[in-house]
């Protein structure tokens, strides 16, 4: 058994945006490959979205220099719109989102409790960048 088998982790921010826009910003395919990258020299290039039990979604994440990329990819679980989804990766690994409503113009986003892959340090670095990234994507767009 791996260290970081029984070991979770938790990332999120705070949007300043309607819960409604921040769902529809995280599970649309063409902002998905705005917001998706835990670093400036990785992009997301293609996105697809089957957002119901059992469907499919899929990210090709890759460098943009060319030298590397991957499919990020699993299957849902659980999808309550505008509340939380749950899902399964490729690799098994599992994650939750959640999209509580609080103030009005405030909402607080905790996603991705999942079992690290690598170290705990680098997961948790990645997965908050990646959660960075979709908060200023989101507020960009406010007006």
């Amino acid at each position: 058994m791996n260290s970081t088998d029984k070991v979770f982790i938790t990332v999120g921010a705070i949007v300043n945006a309607p819960v409604e826009k921040v769902w529809a910003i995280w599970t649309s395919p063409e902002h998905i490959m705005q917001w998706n990258a835990a670093s400036d020299d990785w992009h997301t290039t293609a996105a697809t979205n089957d957002l119901t039990v059992g469907g499919k979604f899929s990210s090709y994440m890759a460098a943009k220099d060319g030298s590397m990329g991957f499919d990020f990819w699993g299957v849902y679980d659980e999808v309550k719109p505008n509340e939380k989804i749950a899902y399964t990766m490729g690799d098994g690994r599992t994650a939750e989102i959640h999209f509580p409503a609080m103030e009005p113009e405030q909402k607080w986003w905790k996603p991705l409790k999942l079992k690290p892959k690598n170290s705990i340090e680098l997961q948790q670095g990645g997965w908050q960048a990646i959660m960075n990234n979709f908060k200023a994507h989101v507020e960009s767009l406010q007006g």
